[in-house]
């Protein structure tokens, strides 16, 4: 079956293309770049696995609760339209919204294919053109393994979120290299790594919590590459354009945060799309989930010198400040850490 009998909404056109323009970057002095950039590549040329062996696809998900996840990850739970849902409608919609979720993972990392392809043509840097290449072919497998997810166990797809294709939209189409960096390694990336953790940390089925384990442990070294990137480049710019990247920043992070509101999955299951809405947006608990989204990204922003009062304001009052001053490479040594604690579960090292 197609995956296009497998979503949920009616989906005629199962193609899109972004209309852009930006210059191919030959760079013919093949020494000189950054020390931390070449590491990085090395690491992420150790670090290649496959999904096909390193992951046991043989494992069946409940129906009832595919991923094992507490109620409290549904977003309307506790509500009074969560407390009237019987137990078959209950079921339905926790198939429902972790199929959306994983949808957009996978929707996501599809974007972010194209986005780092792009990088490799544009980035005026070899060290920069040889990581993005590594990270290439992360971003296909991670599209592998969540599409193999969606058909093979879920057998129920969504199509991608109106917010999420707007960034993807404004970063392809942006001509200009570090706004792709910006958009996808440091915002979509970073919001990605959080989101994966909560799957991980949290699912009691072993094959969906070790599915976003590896997975977190590619995604983890490319938010660093865009850290890494973007810091030495963004003190060259001028404040006026700085200030451009800020205000990009800000609205990227309001799209991220609003993209959860998962307004798609309530109307297919004929619910209250407003009142769910209403809910999701007043509940305190989704305040909660939606502010440890930012917690990749805003010691990322604050690092590459995108630290603005405007920025900081924004930050404040999703009420995301306290991570500012969190470690990104200890949260990355973190991310490779549990990938390699799957492993040793599972009586092997990692797939090289």
């Amino acid at each position: 079956m197609s995956t296009k009998q497998r979503y949920a909404i009616p989906v005629d056109a199962t193609e899109w293309a972004v209309p852009g323009s930006f210059d191919t970057v030959f760079k013919w002095e093949y020494q000189e770049g950054s020390d931390a950039l070449r590491k990085l590549y090395e690491k992420g040329k150790n670090l290649q696995w496959n999904t096909t062996t390193r992951i046991d696809w043989s494992q069946d998900l409940d129906p009832e609760n595919p991923q094992e996840l507490p109620d409290e990850s549904i977003s309307i739970f506790g509500s009074d339209l969560w407390n009237r849902l019987n137990r078959q409608e209950r079921a339905n919609l926790r198939r429902h919204m972790q199929a959306w979720s994983v949808s957009q993972f996978l929707h996501g990392e599809q974007g972010a294919l194209i986005c780092t392809a792009k990088i490799v043509q544009q980035v005026p840097n070899v060290d920069a053109k040889f990581y993005a290449a590594t990270q290439v072919m992360d971003e296909a497998r991670h599209v592998e393994t969540y599409s193999r997810l969606l058909h093979e166990k879920f057998d129920l797809a969504y199509p991608i979120t109106p917010p999420l294709k707007r960034l993807l939209n404004d970063v392809l189409s942006d001509s200009r290299w570090d706004m792709t960096y910006l958009g996808m390694q440091v915002l979509i990336e970073g919001l990605a790594l959080a989101a994966f953790a909560g799957i991980r940390d949290t699912a009691k089925n072993s094959l969906a919590a070790a599915v976003n384990a590896y997975v977190m442990q590619d995604e983890a070294r490319h938010v660093a590459f865009g850290r890494l990137a973007l810091r030495d480049y963004y003190p060259q710019l001028t404040q006026p354009e700085r200030d451009e990247r800020e205000e990009f920043a800000v609205e990227a992070s309001y799209l991220m945060r609003d993209r959860f509101r998962s307004e798609e999955v309530w109307e297919t299951l004929g619910l209250p799309v407003e009142q769910c809405v209403e809910y999701v947006d007043s509940s305190p608990d989704m305040r909660e989930f939606q502010s440890r989204l930012f917690s990749r990204i805003v010691p990322t922003i604050k690092n590459i010198g995108l630290w603005g009062p405007k920025i900081r304001r924004a930050y404040s009052n999703m009420g995301v400040m306290a991570y500012a001053d969190l470690d990104s490479d200890q949260l990355m040594e973190n991310d490779e850490k549990v990938a390699q604690e799957f492993d040793a579960r599972m009586g092997r090292g990692a797939e090289k």
